[in-house]
């Protein structure tokens, strides 16, 4: 439920951001006239990832950073299990790529139905405006029926016993191996995995049908996607295959730049070259950028090196989708939008369902592969382990493990880019436009402020996954307030460890 606050006399908190993993608040400060003069998303929230898997072996970073977060476990797992396999410089059997693929896809087709149905999609099939109390599963069962609710739920079931058959576990798996996977598919969890991926195409195909009728039909709502408010001229990333297809679990790095020219095309091992990490002093998250191009705050534009990745950047830095089904639907989609690079967040829900059906096409496909159950799974490593770099397109966009080890394969250094990272600078962009073209006044209804939310959620961040490097102590403030509100005193903890009153 949207909690917003009123502070002092000048700003908004909006606390704690809804639908979303992981916690985070939007803060709103106003000027004297009551308009937006700055806008943060703050994430308050530490994990220490990346710090505390130092000294561990590096088998171990497949289950360990999987529990980063648990919507999208696999995406970890898969991003580690690819990283080991650089590291160890050793190539999976091909029947062990391709189960991880399809793997991977069940799982892409289950991740970006519950974003759709139970998290962003409410704003859409229930309405940006609607109370607070309609926008969620129930308001959704109300506005699609709860058969329909029902199929979901079905679905995603499905789709989550044919990730346990063959992963091991549904929410946290145990499959990936460095040069392959713990155990090959049988004949009978093919079989299961056609049946299965035949109904995920069909129930990719009717969401796609429910978007169209219910949200692209609707001129208040493409007004609202076509809003100069929810728009940003940036570059965007994504892997892509040899015909520039988009790919999920392996590719080149594609970036576009905003007027639609390829702007780089790289070796996912090469990604220093071209992302760099910046830090804010109000959020723990790190902000990405185009390290060529440098940081110059949050200016949108050629010059200002800030990119997106998730579907839409997905969609735009690719030149097509793989499948028959998903490749009319992409060409549905720019011809809808007025061609590419389509610069429209809400754009990103009807991207994502694109790359659903796209993810059940493929799922569909492996499964029918008769490689699918060949019994040589796994290449033994045996080269000194040294580093390793695992890319994989998380259903948030790009997702980047980099680990370092010493001789015995013991992690000595970790770095991991996610796609929420990736994304950081462009949603703080976001929330601040949206607020600045919504909010008007001191006192706003939960409508205005559920749509600021709406800039956010369309990236469907993860902030669990965002939050997990550590800076070595974790800076906090505390203030204390006497009986009628006002600051008495402050108490700091800068990151060095160092107390002072204030």
């Amino acid at each position: 439920m949207l909690a917003a606050t009123e502070n002092q006399q000048n700003r908004i908190t909006i606390e704690p951001v809804t639908r979303l993993e992981g916690h985070g608040r939007i803060e709103l400060f106003l000027d004297a006239a009551g308009h937006v003069e700055h806008a943060y998303f703050q994430v308050p929230e530490l994990r220490g990832f990346e710090k505390f898997v130092q000294g561990r072996p590096a088998e171990d970073m497949p289950q360990i950073t999987s529990r980063i977060c648990g919507v999208c476990p696999m995406a970890h797992h898969m991003a580690a299990t690819k990283a080991l396999d650089n590291l160890y410089q050793v190539t999976p059997p091909p029947a062990a790529r391709k189960i991880r693929e399809l793997i991977y896809h069940a799982f892409l087709v289950e991740d970006h139905a519950l974003h759709f149905y139970f998290l962003g999609g409410p704003d859409f099939l229930v309405g940006p405006g609607a109370p607070a109390a309609q926008r969620n599963l129930l308001g959704v069962i109300d506005r699609v029926g709860a058969e329909t609710v029902r199929r979901v739920i079905a679905v995603r079931r499905k789709l989550r016993e044919v990730v346990e058959a063959v992963a091991g576990k549904a929410i946290h798996p145990v499959f990936g191996l460095p040069g392959g996977v713990a155990k090959p598919v049988t004949e009978e969890q093919a079989r299961q995995a056609q049946a299965v991926s035949e109904e995920a195409v069909q129930f990719a195909t009717f969401t796609l049908e429910i978007f169209e009728k219910l949200v692209l039909a609707n001129p208040d709502y493409q007004s609202l996607i076509r809003s100069d408010a929810f728009a940003h001229q940036t570059y965007y990333m994504g892997l892509v295959d040899e015909q520039n297809h988009v790919a999920f679990y392996d590719g080149a790095l594609r970036i576009l730049a905003p007027d639609g020219h390829e702007w780089a095309r790289s070796d996912p091992q090469r990604y220093q070259d071209y992302i760099a990490e910046h830090a804010e002093p109000w959020s723990y998250m790190k902000f990405c950028h185009l390290g060529p191009l440098g940081w110059h705050g949050l200016e949108e534009g050629p010059d200002s090196g800030i990119y997106c990745v998730a579907p839409l950047a997905r969609l735009n830095a690719s030149e097509g989708m793989a499948t028959p089904m998903a490749g009319e639907a992409y060409l549905k989609f720019f011809g809808a939008m007025g061609g590419k690079p389509v610069h429209h967040t809400l754009a990103t829900h009807w991207a994502r369902i694109i790359e659903m059906l796209y993810a059940a096409e493929r799922m569909r496909e492996l499964s029918h592969d008769p490689e699918i159950t060949d019994p040589k799974v796994r290449t033994i490593p045996t080269a000194t382990p040294r580093e390793g770099i695992g890319v994989v397109e998380a259903p948030r966009g790009t997702l980047i493990h980099h680990y370092q080890s010493d001789e015995r394969g013991l992690i000595t250094k970790a770095n991991l880019i996610v796609a929420t990272q990736n994304n950081a600078a462009r949603i703080a962009m976001s929330i601040e436009k949206a607020a600045r073209s919504l909010v008007s006044g001191r006192h706003v209804d939960e409508g205005i402020l559920n749509m600021v939310e709406m800039a956010l959620r369309a990236y469907d961040p993860c902030l669990g996954c965002a939050t997990h490097s550590l800076p070595g102590g974790m800076p906090l403030r505390v203030d204390v307030h006497c009986q009628e509100g006002t600051v008495i005193a402050t108490l700091r903890r800068d990151s060095d460890g160092t107390v002072r009153r204030e």
